[in-house]
């Protein structure tokens, strides 16, 4: 492998060649083994950095050791954002899986980075903006852990401003936040749709000192979502999938990459892969359509920084 160190991307003839198998084979591997791949304009394109630590970790079952325990003994831990999808997601995977239980810990994309550099989870998930406006979690992730993740897209979704039904303010942009009378609800800070705002905001003629309630956090997007559909707020940050659910208005911001970060020491624990398994089964995506603003157009796919195209 040292012939072609400076290759950072292998084609599957060449992960076959190497490997010393039909290509075929190849991707037997990938959608059995979790070798890992991805595809770019079509094509399946494999990192080689991961591919040669998939082998120390399979072929010589090398295995390196973490803080926390396998998630092959049982336990599949996760900890970050909070999503409508994936909280319904857990409660299928708890139907399907066997002999794993998962417990998630709701902490914000920073939380979840943080949890898994302690290694105080297996799975970190994030939706973390960059400083560069383009993609998300890669950069966050960098600093926060000496060693990358493994990426692993979960979804895309729709981040905006929930609205009362109708928009009675008429609330058309995020400098319509600080008019009189206008009261919205926040999420914390470490959260992504925090930063999303506060970047929001900077963009703006307006500061967060001239929007009434910013201080006033809620944990969850439905929370936010209800407390609109109460009366207690007029906007607030959130994803699609809530105005959709409590039938309120909704004022687009971006489409926003929500990444699972795997602890790459815990990629093959038979809790992890049975859990990434499900994005691709039936019932999970038969969930996705139950709600609007999600786009699994990504999902179950290694979206590694090195192979990920720009403008996604």
């Amino acid at each position: 492998m040292n012939q072609s160190s400076e290759t950072k991307f292998l084609t599957t003839k060449e992960v076959a060649k190497l490997l010393k198998v039909n290509e075929k084979m190849v991707y037997s591997l990938v959608n059995e083994k979790g070798l890992p791949a991805t595809k770019i304009t079509g094509k399946w394109m494999f990192p080689r950095r991961l591919v040669e630590e998939w082998l120390e970790m399979n072929i010589l079952n090398f295995h390196r050791n973490g803080v926390e325990k396998s998630a092959d003994s049982g336990r599949l831990l996760l900890a970050g954002s909070d999503d409508l999808l994936f909280g319904r997601t857990l409660s299928l995977f708890h139907k399907k899986a066997h002999g794993i239980v998962a417990f998630f810990a709701g902490l914000g994309s920073m939380g979840g980075i943080k949890s898994l550099r302690r290694g105080l989870c297996h799975i970190g998930v994030c939706h973390l903006l960059q400083d560069d406006n383009n993609e998300y979690n890669f950069d966050f992730a960098e600093r926060e852990r000496d060693r990358l993740p493994v990426f692993v897209n979960f979804s895309k979704r729709e981040q905006g401003i929930l609205l009362q039904k109708g928009n009675p303010k008429n609330i058309r942009s995020i400098a319509d936040l600080a008019q009189p009378g206008v009261r919205i609800v926040n999420r914390p800070v470490g959260t992504g749709t925090r930063l999303l705002l506060d970047y929001e905001i900077a963009k703006s003629v307006v500061s967060s000192s001239d929007i009434d309630g910013y201080q006033t956090e809620v944990s969850r997007h439905l929370d936010v979502g209800l407390a609109i559909l109460a009366g207690q707020a007029d906007a607030g940050p959130a994803i699609r999938p809530v105005a959709g659910l409590l039938d309120l208005d909704f004022l687009p911001l971006r489409w926003e990459r929500f990444d699972l970060l795997i602890a790459r020491e815990h990629f093959f624990d038979q809790g992890v892969q049975q859990f990434l398994g499900l994005l691709h089964d039936p019932a999970f995506r038969k969930l996705a359509d139950s709600f609007v603003g999600y786009d699994l157009s990504l999902c179950g796919t290694m979206v590694y920084p090195d192979i990920l195209t720009k403008g996604e």
